[in-house]
C-alpha cells in the first residue's frame, strides 16, 4: 500500500454545549473570535481567515444539570486538550497578562522542555493548551524528545508567568526565559515532573 501524507492542518473543531453563550464570551475575549453565522441549533465562531475555526452545537441549558460532572470526564478518558502554538514568547505572556486582566487565569503554567505552556479551559471544561517552543528548530525539539533530561522528567517544571514576564521586561533574553528553571521565582519552591500534578493540573 501506498504511504499517503496526513492532513495539511486542523481547520475547526464542534462542541455540543449546553453554555452557549458563556462560550460565545469566553472565545471571544480569549481567542478574539468573531460569530461569522448563529441560528438556533448553531453557531460558527472564526478569529483568522479561515471560514470557522469552532462551531458550537446548542443544547438545552437544562442539561448542564443532568451532566454535573460532565467537565471532570476529560480527566479520566478521551481528548485530553488541544494546543495552540504563539509566534513568541512576548506574545504568549502579553496573552496571559491580558486574560488576567480579565480574570481568566491559567489551570497550570509550565515548561514541559519542548514547550512552555499555559493551560486554560473554557466554560465547557474543555482544556486548550497555549505554548511557545523552547527551541529554534524541530530538529532540536526532537533531539530533546531522545534526551537523558526529557526521560527522567517528562512532564516539566512548573513556571510563574508573572515573573517570567518581569524577567522578559528587563531584558532577558527569550533563550534563557525558556529554559526549566527560569520560571521559578526566587524565594518559591520549584515543582517538577510528578510533583506539578494535581486535581487541578491533571
Amino acid at each position: 500500500m501506498t504511504q499517503s501524507s496526513g492532513p495539511a492542518y486542523l481547520a475547526h473543531w464542534v462542541v455540543k454545549t449546553a453554555r452557549v453563550r458563556e462560550m460565545i464570551d469566553w472565545y471571544g475575549l480569549v481567542f478574539g473570535a468573531r460569530v461569522v453565522h448563529e441560528d438556533d441549533s448553531i453557531a460558527f465562531l472564526t478569529w483568522d481567515a479561515e471560514s470557522h475555526r469552532l462551531a458550537l452545537i446548542k443544547l438545552p441549558s437544562t442539561l448542564r444539570f443532568a451532566f454535573p460532572l460532565a467537565k471532570l470526564r476529560r480527566k479520566i478518558y478521551g481528548i485530553d486538550h488541544l494546543a495552540f502554538t504563539f509566534p513568541s514568547l512576548a506574545d504568549l505572556l502579553h496573552k496571559w497578562e491580558q486574560l488576567q486582566a480579565n480574570g481568566i487565569e491559567p489551570v497550570w503554567a509550565i515548561n514541559h522542555g519542548p514547550t512552555t505552556s499555559l493551560y486554560y479551559e473554557d466554560p465547557d471544561g474543555i482544556r486548550l493548551e497555549f505554548q511557545v517552543e523552547n527551541f529554534p528548530t524541530a530538529r532540536e525539539t526532537a533531539d530533546y524528545f531522545n534526551s537523558d533530561a526529557f526521560s527522567e522528567n517528562p512532564i516539566g517544571v512548573n513556571v510563574d508567568p508573572s515573573y517570567l514576564l518581569e524577567q522578559l521586561r528587563a531584558g532577558v533574553p527569550d533563550a534563557e526565559l525558556l529554559k526549566q528553571g527560569a520560571g521559578t521565582r526566587p524565594g518559591t519552591t520549584q515543582k517538577a515532573n510528578r510533583k506539578t500534578l494535581n486535581l487541578r493540573t491533571l
